[in-house]
């Protein structure tokens, strides 16, 4: 990344386009920053602090709106008209080590009314990418248009992207049998496969974590957020799951095997049952893929919106038919959508039909899944407990996952340090002070892993001036990411101009990163070139446009 810095310095810049003749719009309105609290979300808070003393020197007023996790998310989620900016994050689920989910369901126009495209990203041009690469069935090529998506988004810079966090975990090593933790690619070592394998090596049996956000939902119809994920991940089985090395393989489907481009057969497990002891089914299996599709989980749909029939051979036994090839199929479908019980979801469901709201506004008093965990308790704000399914074809070694909610990241390291919690699910401080607590205390093991996932400012597509990708470009490239990285991060992440982390090494294009010219001289160049124009310190619209129009 370079930051380029002329001999004509910024205020000579802004005085230039200030005195330019120009016809001036509007003053551009107040623009508000949404992030989470500082003692919640250190690391977010910085960044956005950072990011808006940047954009103040181009002549914005920029107000930085500090709310909760719950009320930020449902004010983007499901107002998607009345926010500008808002800091966000994708988290490294497994799933995603396949690009399909980030660069279709991301930012494909088919998700921006309900789904995951909920910044309003509208170009026909991508969406002929987006749609193209998940039809590819030859590798190289799909990457190269998975590399042409990149390209485009970083033209267009729907959203400022910031950083590739290095995740950094810790556990007590004297709880847990170091070598029975796993690290998972591009995730780290919190994981489902860690939570199944952890060994006990004393009389301390259960998983105590912690997490710095409160769990919205555990709805297997509903992507509510990253911590919810950690828990029906457990509660839920798919019929892949993505392996440590990032692969799919065979979960609750004891194989798979396609019979040509658009056809795959499954096979169940035998012996397979609910957490409320009925057997689970291909039925059951079927009626999981048609609710996703069915207008009840909106969210889900894109997963399973290719798929064209769904036959019942038998009890163990089903053939998926695809309406077109889709490379990603096991990764971002059979390994995506949550089985679910037909006999407790399909009365909700008919119930649903005759209201207003859908399945992701419904919770469950006692969710029932079929995996490797079962549900205990949830007392809000305080923990979620899980008990150990023994019945599971891979049971856990633990007998309990609790979940502790901290929102406070020294009260969570303090709480690791003195037993009460002993595997540190989330940490968003400064990763020196764990590692230091980690030498003296001694009986700490930390893993730092560079995350697919990432950390990014949202800018709503919907509403001006962000609807012009000039003005979403020169704020992008207003921030330097080293600044982010140092002051923000500590160090421990690397600089983003991409959604797809180097951690996928096969997918990441390194190019979009490499020609990134960043500074805040910059940016008021290519606001000039845009004509914006600057009027007594204060940025206006190019020509007649005005803020009333711009709403």
């Amino acid at each position: 990344m370079r930051s380029s810095f002329k001999a004509v310095g910024l205020a000579a810049i802004l005085a230039a386009s200030a005195a330019m003749p120009a016809l001036a719009g509007d003053q551009i309105r107040t623009i508000d920053v949404f992030t989470r609290p500082q003692a919640a979300q250190p690391q977010e808070f910085q960044s956005v602090q950072l990011i808006a003393q940047e954009w103040r020197k181009l002549g914005l007023d920029v107000n930085v709106r500090v709310m909760p996790w719950e009320q930020m998310s449902d004010i983007v989620w499901y107002q998607r008209d009345a926010w500008d900016v808002t800091a966000w994050q994708m988290v490294g689920r497994p799933e995603r080590s396949d690009p399909d989910e980030i660069i279709y369901n991301l930012f494909h126009s088919s998700t921006a009314e309900k789904g995951y495209n909920f910044i309003g990203y509208i170009n026909p041009a991508y969406d002929e990418v987006a749609t193209a690469q998940r039809v590819e069935i030859d590798e190289e090529a799909r990457k190269e248009l998975i590399y042409k998506a990149q390209e485009i988004l970083a033209a267009d810079q729907p959203n400022m992207m910031l950083v590739h966090p290095r995740q950094n975990f810790a556990f007590d090593n004297t709880v847990w049998n170091k070598d029975s933790v796993v690290e998972q690619s591009g995730i780290g070592i919190r994981n489902t496969w860690t939570f199944m394998s952890l060994e006990p090596l004393g009389e301390q049996k259960d998983i105590i974590l912690n997490s710095g956000d409160n769990v919205q939902a555990i709805n297997p119809l509903y992507i509510s957020g990253g911590v919810d994920s950690w828990v029906f991940e457990l509660v839920y089985d798919r019929i892949a799951r993505v392996g440590p090395d990032g692969l799919p393989k065979p979960w609750a489907a004891e194989s798979y095997e396609w019979r040509d481009d658009k056809t795959i057969e499954v096979k169940l497990r035998e012996g397979m049952k609910w957490h409320d002891g009925e057997p689970l089914t291909a039925e059951d299996v079927k009626f999981s893929f048609e609710t996703a599709v069915s207008g009840e989980a909106p969210m889900y749909a894109p997963f399973a919106s290719n798929i064209e029939t769904i036959e019942v051979v038998d009890d163990l036994n089903l053939v998926f038919t695809l309406k077109q090839p889709a490379a990603s199929f096991i990764t971002s479908s059979l390994a995506k959508i949550n089985l679910i019980p037909k006999h407790v979801w399909e009365p909700v469901i008919e119930d649903l039909k005759t209201k207003e709201e859908n399945a992701e506004s419904y919770q469950e008093q006692t969710p029932i899944g079929s995996g490797p965990f079962k549900f205990e308790r949830w007392l809000t704000n305080e923990e979620i407990v899980l008990s150990a399914n023994k019945d599971h074809f891979n049971a856990p070694k633990a007998d309990r996952w609790i979940l502790r909610i901290v929102p406070n990241v020294e009260a969570a390291l303090g709480m690791l340090r003195s037993g009460e919690i002993n595997f540190m699910g989330e940490f968003s401080g400064d990763p020196q002070v764990l590692l230091q607590a980690a030498e003296q205390d001694g009986d700490l093991e930390v893993v730092s892993t560079v995350e697919m996932g990432f950390r990014y400012v949202a800018f709503n597509n919907r509403r001006a001036p962000f609807d012009d990708p000039a003005f979403r470009k020169a704020l992008s490239q207003a921030v330097d990411r080293r600044l982010i990285v140092g002051a923000a991060f500590r160090g421990f992440a690397e600089p983003s101009n991409s959604v797809i982390s180097p951690a996928l090494k096969f997918w990441y294009d390194a190019a979009v990163m490499d020609g990134f010219e960043t500074g805040t001289d910059v940016a008021a160049r290519m606001l000039e070139e845009a004509g914006y124009t600057l009027e007594g310190g204060r940025l206006h619209y190019p020509g007649d446009k005005t803020e009333e129009l711009a709403k």
